[in-house]
Formats: structure tokens, sequence, C-alpha cells
């Protein structure tokens, strides 16, 4: 399973979300590039690079940072408020390699499924959820979906990742939401699940890797030193 550190950029600048506001994050002072190259000097292959902006604004905003780490030859799993085709174009021509399409933009069926058919493998479908219901987040969210309902369509129209986002877990460091990880895997068999929200051990991790995630997506507990990467990458097991 791979292990994906996040890095959340605001104004050029490391950044986390708390209580819903952007707030700065002092590690690597600041630098998202810095962390780039401790990740990768710990092992990472990949990097869950997120516009905190965008994700705000609704506007795409400077994506060099993506650039940048996609040069050291870092895999970018992109996110942030993407909802459009533009902003998926945006990205990939930054460097991503996969783009996580978020939650907003599941409330418009067929602009979806031309995305899916448009971009195919370099396009993951983020659900944001609450339980079982998907809460969208940031700029334009739409109105709460079932997420059972939901995963039913997104079987027929050939997605083939899922980033899962346990929205309450989110910065918490409390553990990942294994019953609504467990339900998606029923409901999507053979569909790669990336897990974010609320891990902060090896032992989450491995759980994960039991439970056939394909990725886990670790965030604060590496910047506040709480979670070792190099652990973190073995608990994963072999990719």
């Amino acid at each position: 399973m791979l292990v994906i550190p996040a890095i959340d950029v605001s104004q050029g600048r490391l950044a986390r979300l708390e209580a819903g506001e952007r707030v700065p994050v002092g590690a690597f002072n600041g630098d998202s590039l810095e962390a780039a190259r401790a990740f990768q000097a710990a092992g990472a292959t990949w990097v869950h690079a997120v516009d905190m902006d965008q994700a705000f604004t609704g506007v795409v905003s400077d994506l060099s940072f993506m650039s940048r780490i996609a040069e050291l030859g870092m895999r970018v799993q992109a996110s942030g408020g993407i909802s459009t085709a533009g902003a998926v174009r945006a990205a990939l021509g930054a460097g991503a390699s996969r783009v996580v399409l978020g939650s907003a933009a599941l409330g418009d069926r067929a602009s979806v499924e031309d995305a899916i058919e448009t971009f195919g493998e370099s396009l993951a479908v983020g659900l944001e959820a609450d339980g079982e219901v998907i809460r969208p987040r940031g700029m334009g969210s739409g109105a709460p979906l079932d997420l059972s309902e939901t995963l039913k369509w997104l079987l027929t129209v050939g997605v083939s990742t899922l980033v899962f986002t346990q929205i309450r877990a989110v910065g918490g460091m409390s553990g990942p939401d294994h019953l609504t990880l467990r339900n998606i895997m029923t409901s999507a068999p053979g569909k790669a699940v990336v897990v974010s929200g609320g891990i902060s051990t090896p032992a989450d991790i491995s759980v994960l890797a039991r439970e056939g995630a394909k990725g886990a997506v670790v965030g604060r507990a590496l910047y506040e030193g709480r979670l070792d990467l190099g652990e973190a990458i073995a608990a994963g097991g072999p990719t």
C-alpha cells in the first residue's frame, strides 16, 4: 500500500486546515519543496498536493509548487477544490500524475462522466464523507449526497481510483474510519481506494493495508513529528 504524504499549500507556503481556516505550518521552514525532498529521502514516491487557495476560492492559483515537486521525480496526486475539466487540465499541466475531482463536482453527473472518459486513470474521484453521507467542502460545495447511491453510480462509469476522506477525522489524528472504508470497498469491488483523515500511527497504516486500501494520505502527524515516514512506509508493506 502506498503511503502518501500530504503537502498543503496556501499563498505559496505550507499550511493546514484548522477550525475551517488556513493556518501556516512551520515545519520545513514552511517550504513545500523542502518538505517534498525530505519525504522523498524517507522513501515516498508520491505526494498528495493540495492547493488550499483554490479549495477556498474556486480559482486555480499558482500551481508551480506542484511542478517543482514533480521535477524531483515524485508523482503528484493533485487535490483542492478541483471540480471542472479546466482545473483538472491545469493540475495535469503542472505535472500531476493524478488529479482528485472533488466531491463538489458529483452533483453534475454528466460532467463527471465526461471527465472520467476524458482523463481516464489520471482522474480519481474524491468522496468527502461524514459517515454514510458525502458532504462536499470548499468553494461551490454542493448538496449532501448519499454515499451508497453515489458509489452505485460510480461503479457504472469506469472510475479507477476513489479518494475517501472522513471529514470528521481530518487533522484529528484519532485514526481512520474503518467502518465507512469497509462499506466503500464492499460497494465498489475492484476499485483502488486511497484513504485520508485521522491516520497517525504505523498501526493505522497496517490495518488499512490489511483491509485492502491502495493508499493512505498522511499529513498533520508527519509535520508534528508524531509519525515517522519511514516507519509508516514499512507498515504499508510492498507497493
